[in-house]
């Protein structure tokens, strides 16, 4: 191997696999650091809801973009994209081999392969399909969009207004689905990509997601909420985690009802999750109990040998 040639480690799969203990050693192994692919654990005030990293699991390997931005503040896609190459050119002075763990699926795919360059967008059909939001609510564009596009809608978070907006924009601008525009050239990288993926059975996962959403309610998820409540208009709380606790102080529902909203959006979200990840065929897929078979399978990809 090129003492020159430099490998971006990417490790994906659904909420409550274990991304982040896996990343946490494969960072430690191979003395590099962690760059998060999270859409929500860039933000501080979201602290429980997103799962973030704990504190002695920061302190145990360098990780980047959590707790970077103000829920105030909006952060997309092709800022991480930019933001993400940038920090790569810092640390591959350093390091052979960087890691990019996470579950957002539109993050992994701006840094690996760019973002589609897409239509421009007429303000007016925003404005209207805004308008059509708060007039019928999200569902009704959620149809829209299973209908126009099966393929986005399938893989889509539901919940958040702002892709499902997105995706309808594009289409009506363009006449064209937003799933063609995904699915443009990629763009070239000046370092290697090699992906694995982390996945249990079924009932195993789905277990695991209730069990960590009951120990987020009793670390505090509800007061989290209450606290977000007057900001719950932001894009960034347009999400699993948030979206159920707001309309339970709303009045929608009681909270036994939140709570299982909560565990079955959970499960839903990481149902979607894999959706996505398993359309790319470049992905090696393990369970996570697998560690020293993901370190034998990444060595023998990137003829690495980097034993501890």
């Amino acid at each position: 191997m090129s003492v020159n040639k430099k490998y971006l480690f990417v490790v994906v799969g659904p909420t409550a696999v274990g991304k982040t203990a896996m990343g946490i050693e494969l960072a430690q192994h191979f003395q590099t650091e962690i760059i998060s692919a999270d859409s929500r654990q860039v933000y501080r005030q979201m602290e429980l809801g997103t799962a973030k990293p704990d504190q002695v699991e920061m302190a145990a390997a360098r990780h980047h973009f959590v707790n970077v931005m103000n829920i105030d503040n909006e952060f997309n896609a092709g800022q991480f994209e930019d933001e993400a190459l940038q920090l790569l050119d810092n640390l591959f002075l350093k390091n052979d081999t960087v890691l990019m763990v996470g579950g957002s699926g539109l993050y992994v795919k701006a840094l690996c392969d760019g973002i589609d360059e897409m239509p421009k967008i007429d303000p007016m059909i925003r404005e209207k399909l805004n308008k059509q939001k708060e007039a019928e609510g999200l569902g009704s564009l959620v149809r829209k969009l299973a209908e126009l596009d099966p393929a986005y809608y399938q893989i889509v978070d539901q919940n958040n207004p702002q892709r499902i907006i997105r995706a309808l924009e594009v289409i009506e601008s363009s006449g064209l689905t937003y799933s063609y525009f995904r699915t443009q050239k990629k763009a070239k990288r000046s370092f290697e990509i090699i992906k694995v993926g982390l996945e249990l059975p079924r009932e195993i996962l789905y277990k695991r997601i209730d069990n960590r959403m009951d120990l987020m309610i009793e670390k505090g998820l509800f007061e989290e909420a209450a606290e977000l409540f007057p900001k719950r208009h932001l894009n960034a709380l347009q999400t699993v985690g948030y979206s159920e606790i707001f309309r339970y102080l709303e009045g929608e529902y009681d909270k036994e009802e939140a709570i299982r909203l909560l565990k079955r959006n959970s499960r839903r979200y990481a149902k979607r999750q894999l959706t996505w990840f398993k359309k790319d065929e470049s992905t090696q897929w393990f369970s996570p109990s697998q560690f020293s078979e993901i370190i034998a399978y990444l060595d023998n990809q990137s003829n690495i040998q980097n034993i501890n």
